[in-house]
This record gives structure tokens, sequence and C-alpha cells, in this order.
């Protein structure tokens, strides 16, 4: 955090109000008392400030404000003052306030400026700061700190800038590539499981689909279509989809992922790989490849589907009842023949595919 400068020293607080302790209480305090006081608040409030006890600092500014003393440069220091033990605390919208308040008293208080420029460059307006500089040039126009905070906000405001160019011309491109991905997908009959969402009361048709489009480029791209694996469907530099599969096998709650199957391989030439040997828990040894079956399931049915290993991924999302879930194609993987084949099926509807 940029440094601010220190308020004054300490006077002491406690003789000043035993004399009060000692007196008897007649037709309230003056004018002089209340300034007095005030004063001594402040003084109290550097003497915690200088300690680096800026909560207690605050709290003793604060005191001396609410004697509303006549003395409006007592008034201007004490906001001033509070405003750094503020800005220590992080506190920097209280103390940005505070040396407004301090300006409006005395527009010229370089501290005032000062403090209001290290304000604005933390909250990140740069604009600001840099008029705050100008305002303060016009009065001390060789000041120092001046001229570098005006270099410094004037060079992160630049960055700031930059940065949001940069911003806006990644989110274009990732729009861009999104709708690729979304035309690529409705070309080839591709449906994705999509949460329903209440419609808006207040929205025509035409807004209604504008927001519906919207919300599935961001769940396509941005969202990664809420992949599971934070693997996400893409398009290769040929326009052909690539797709994070999943081969479940729930006879032993096991399981493979293929992060980027490409839509025309066949089913064949993955599974011919991954069952060149038998996997480490299949203890029977059963899982051989011409012993395998193929499924997909329509959840919304409960039906299966059988799928020819001699087929393409793309032939498979492409059928009537096939539904992308999560991002990720998933294929049921099951021995022909097995007990658990013969019992997994029983409470299944298979259909023709």
């Amino acid at each position: 955090m940029a440094s601010a400068p220190p308020p004054g020293e300490d006077d002491g607080m406690d003789a000043f109000m035993d004399q009060f302790k000692r007196k008897k209480y007649k037709d309230g305090f003056s004018e002089d008392s209340w300034e007095k006081l005030a004063k001594t608040y402040k003084n109290e409030g550097n003497h915690y400030f200088k300690e680096k006890n800026y909560k207690k600092a605050v709290i003793s500014y604060t005191e001396g404000l609410k004697r509303k003393c006549g003395d409006s440069e007592l008034n201007v220091i004490l906001h001033t003052n509070r405003a750094a033990a503020q800005f220590y605390l992080g506190n920097n919208r209280s103390a940005l306030n505070d040396v407004i308040e301090a300006r409006k008293l005395k527009p010229n208080h370089l501290k005032a400026i000062i403090r209001g420029i290290l304000c604005h460059i933390e909250l990140k307006n740069y604009s600001k700061a840099i008029a705050w500089c100008d305002e303060g040039l016009q009065f001390e126009p060789k000041e120092k700190q001046l001229i570098e905070l005006r270099a410094s906000a004037d060079k992160q405001k630049r960055v700031e800038e930059r940065n949001v160019r940069k911003t806006k011309l990644r989110e274009k491109k990732e729009r861009v590539q999104a709708e690729a991905l979304m035309k690529a997908i409705e070309e080839r009959k591709i449906k994705l499981f999509q949460p329903q969402e209440l419609p808006s009361q207040n929205s025509d048709d035409d807004e209604g689909d504008d927001k519906e489009e919207d919300r599935v480029l961001k769940t396509l791209l941005f969202d990664g279509i809420n992949s599971e694996n934070g693997i996400v469907v893409h398009l290769d530099e040929n326009g052909n989809l690539n797709w994070p599969v999943l081969f479940l096998y729930p006879e032993y709650e096991q399981m493979d992922f293929i992060s980027a199957f490409h839509e025309d391989t066949r089913f064949i030439d993955h599974l011919s790989v991954m069952f060149e040997n038998f996997p480490p828990w299949d203890t029977e040894k059963k899982y051989k490849l011409n012993n395998l079956e193929l499924y997909f399931e329509d959840e919304q049915r409960e039906d299966l589907y059988q799928v020819d290993p001699m087929c393409t991924l793309r032939q498979v999302l492409s059928h009537d009842r096939s539904v992308v879930k999560a991002g990720n194609p998933r294929i049921l993987i099951l021995v022909r023949g097995s007990s658990f084949f013969k019992d997994f099926l029983s409470g299944k509807k298979l259909q023709a595919n």
C-alpha cells in the first residue's frame, strides 16, 4: 500500500480532562473550551497514530470532530489525520470521504490532496487520481510527490485500459469459438442435456430466444458444458469435433476416460488398444474384446441402445435418442453372457439401434 504522511505530535489529554473534573459545571463549555477539547483529542489521536494504533487514532479524531468547534483549520487537520488513519486501516472510501470534507474547508490543503490521490489509486480510480494531481499542481506546480503520483496514476491507468482491451478481445474470440462449436453440434443434430430454467415473465419471445442462445453459448465454452473432468469438447483445425468420452463398467464400478475421442473414429479402434491386455480390476479375466457389448442409455425413457463397435462416435451421438450429459458422452460396456450381464439387462428396456 502507498504511504501517507503522518500527523503531528501528542500533547497529552489526561491533565486537560482533570481540570474539568475539578471545575463546577456552570453554563456548559465555552467556545474556547470546545476548541481546546477538540485540540486535545487531535493530540491524543496523533499519539495513537505515532504508535500505529490506527483504530484508536480514528476514535480520537472522531471525538475531536464531534466537538464542532469553530476553528476550520483545526477541523481540516482532524479530517485529514483521520483520513490517514483510515487509509492505513485499508478503509480507503472512508479516508476519501474525510479528505473531501477537508478540501471543502480548505481546497488547497496539500496533505488532503495527496491522501485523496492515494485513496483514488488504491480504489483504482486512476482518472480521478490524475484530476486531483492536476488540481494540486495548480497550487504547487513543483511539488515532487504530486508529479510522481501523477506519473504513477497515469501509468496504471494505461495498464488498466490495456487489460480491459485484452479482456474484450479474448471474450470476443471465445464467443466466436463458442458459436462455431454450437453450429457444428447443431449441424450434426447432437443433443445436449441442459438444465431447464424458468423463463423471465418480463421478456418477450425474441428476448427469451436471445437469452437462451447466450446461456447455451456460455455453457458450451465458458463453462465447458459443465464437464466433470474439466476437459471439454473442441473443434480441431479441420473442423472436426473431439469429445471427452466415458466408458463405464457397471459390474465393477470402474471407468475409462478418453479425453479427445475424434468424432469419426470407430469404437473398435479404441477398444482394441484398451483391451489388448486385461484391466487390473478384471480378476476373472473375462473382458475380452470379442466378448464385449456396448450400449448408450436414454435416461429419460430408461431405455438401452446397443452400439455397434464398428460405428463411429458421430453416428452414436447423432442418434435420435442420444443425449450428451455434463459434456461427456457415456458408453456402457458389459461382458456378453455373464451373470451380471443378464441381471443388468433384465431391469432395462432394450431398443433397436
